[in-house]
């Protein structure tokens, strides 16, 4: 069954590069980010774990734990890892879990029969501290992701998590944002104490409120 927005993501056990996890505890309080990959040795893939390890240190600004999934065993993947490091420059910084009977890949939806009966798609999953999925993307195998926009959409949902506020069409980090309609315009002067500008009664911009 797909997974939709706000439901608790499936929790599980594991093997993985940097052994056995239980995802729940893993998580603990932090946010996640849980990526699928067709199978191991593959191209893409490649250029993209190398491109999530260089990343690292912009997920740990955000308390955001990685954790890659990839239908091999944990073997295939530990020699794969060395194929990553020395092409792409980066050594694998996070767990990547073995799933050889495809358990996880199961629980998160992640094979898609009309796409291709046997590999996961590329499928993205951001968790939040509660635990529940606040973002599913899902691109084709041929695909590979774009690391700063996943990084960019955890921005707004960490954002908006905290204020009552959404980010308009291609925001970015420090720009502003708009105030939900939800907000009276007598308790936007409350909350946002820089102002803000009335474009439209529905459209409120306001300079994000925690920078």
């Amino acid at each position: 069954m797909a997974i939709r927005l706000g439901d608790v993501a499936p929790d599980f056990t594991a093997e993985t590069t940097e052994g056995t996890i239980n995802f729940h505890e893993y998580l603990g309080d932090s946010w996640g980010v849980l990526f699928s990959h067709p199978k191991d040795f593959t191209p893409v893939c490649t250029t993209e774990l190398g491109a999530f390890s260089k990343a690292k240190a912009e997920f740990d600004k955000r308390d955001t734990k990685l954790i890659g999934l990839s239908v091999d065993d944990v073997t295939s993947h530990g020699k794969w890892a060395g194929d990553i490091e020395e092409t792409q420059g980066q050594a694998l910084n996070f767990p990547l879990i073995g799933d050889e009977d495809r358990k996880v890949a199961d629980l998160y939806d992640m094979i898609h029969p009309n796409a291709n009966d046997t590999l996961t798609v590329r499928s993205v999953f951001i968790i939040g501290p509660d635990k529940k999925v606040k973002l599913t993307l899902t691109y084709p195998a041929s695909t590979g992701r774009n690391v700063s926009e996943i990084l960019r959409v955890l921005d707004s949902l960490q954002l908006t998590a905290d204020y009552k506020v959404a980010t308009p069409v291609d925001w970015k980090d420090g720009e502003d944002v708009i105030i939900v309609p939800a907000v009276s315009d007598e308790e936007a002067k409350e909350r946002f104490p820089k102002g803000f500008d009335t474009v439209k009664p529905y459209l409120r911009v306001t300079p994000q409120p925690n920078k």
